[in-house]
């Protein structure tokens, strides 16, 4: 059996490779984000999809952020080549809320790099939303058209005291 030696400085620069890749700046942010106390929302969005824009359109991420001023909520441009989609946030009032923040990941649209993953959850159609509470993710809503009654309603869930 023949041996394969590999040294040290080969093995500490590998380490850090995988360590520098594992998460864009995007999920870096919201990673700390997220662990806060109280309420986040992430949404994973794209100007582009048509879903993203009925959303939009239909007035209700404006309502949900104006009627939950103490939740954190994060629009993550994906797919997007790194654009950030600001300006059609922007046409829909959202940039300057004082509890949204606007990012966006870096990836191409399509091939090989785009991303399949962000927070370490499976990302496989968009518009994607989840809610986090102190870090921990209490609902996912991972295929399509978000329904602002429900999302409100898993809001107020997820800051409910359980007592079972």
């Amino acid at each position: 059996m023949k041996r394969i030696l590999i040294s040290f400085p080969v093995v500490l620069s590998m380490i850090c490779a995988v360590g520098l890749f594992a998460a864009s700046p995007a999920e870096q942010q919201l990673a700390e984000a997220i662990k806060a106390p109280g309420l986040s929302v992430v949404h994973l969005w794209a100007p582009w999809c048509s879903n993203c824009q009925a959303e939009l359109k239909s007035g209700g991420w404006l309502k949900i952020v104006k009627e939950n001023p103490t939740t954190k909520f994060c629009f993550v441009s994906v797919w997007n080549g790194g654009d950030d989609g600001r300006a059609m946030l922007t046409k829909f009032q959202l940039v300057d809320q004082p509890n949204v923040t606007i990012v966006a990941d870096p990836g191409p649209r399509s091939g090989d790099g785009k991303i399949k993953r962000f927070l370490d959850l499976p990302l496989s159609w968009i518009p994607t939303t989840w809610v986090f509470k102190g870090g921990d993710l209490r609902y996912a809503l991972n295929y399509g058209e978000v329904r602002f009654d429900t999302l409100q309603q898993f809001l107020a869930d997820s800051n409910s005291e359980w007592s079972h």
